[in-house]
């Protein structure tokens, strides 16, 4: 939500998507439910946008796929891991990287639709190691999939009913500490 706040384009962009799903131009349909059918089979920009979050912002940078060398490790580019060394797989590096990602600190879900270079039409779900927010093979996330879903229609909902805008006052700072999961630095409360 605060990535649909800093880009008000996008905001407008997926209201658009939202709008056309549940309105149908040349019909008399008028729908206020959003139901995981949409989600997930018209609804592509959102889809878009939940790829990008999850790149830009990978909830678990460092993924739990830590192993533990039981011998000095030769890699292909001369680098040594040492015996008894933990390696793990950070994620946001991976999801940072300029080499596999253009411009890889801007916020653009455009990259994941069919219409762009094609390059990123990839599943979140572990099958891509380029963005893989929930692990990958035997000990990816079980709650990969209800996890999609339900963020996918939560933000569906929160757009659709509302128009999220930047407060004056408290200006929206994505800057995040890297700890077991990626968090905002600063969190600011709201009084009502």
């Amino acid at each position: 939500m605060a990535e649909l706040v800093l880009n008000p384009s996008v905001q407008a962009k997926l209201q658009e998507e939202l709008e056309s799903v549940l309105n149908p131009p040349n019909t008399t349909t008028n729908n206020t439910t959003i139901t995981d059918e949409m989600v997930a089979n018209k609804m592509p920009y959102l889809g878009a946008i939940i790829k990008e979050t999850l790149r830009v912002h990978p909830p678990g940078p460092l993924l739990s796929w830590a192993r533990l060398s039981t011998s000095d490790v030769g890699l292909s580019n001369g680098m040594v891991i040492p015996a008894h060394t933990t390696a793990m797989v950070n994620m946001w590096a991976i999801t940072h990287d300029p080499t596999i990602w253009v411009e890889p600190i801007k916020f653009k879900p455009e990259r994941f639709l069919d219409g762009s270079s094609g390059k990123y039409g990839l599943d979140v779900r572990g099958s891509d190691l380029r963005l893989a927010p929930f692990g990958a093979g035997r000990r990816v996330c079980p709650g990969k999939n209800l996890g999609l879903v339900t963020v996918a229609q939560w933000v569906a909902q929160l757009v659709h009913r509302f128009k999220w805008v930047e407060d004056p006052k408290n200006k929206v700072d994505l800057t995040e500490l890297m700890k077991l999961s990626c968090e905002m630095k600063t969190v600011t409360t709201l009084n009502f």
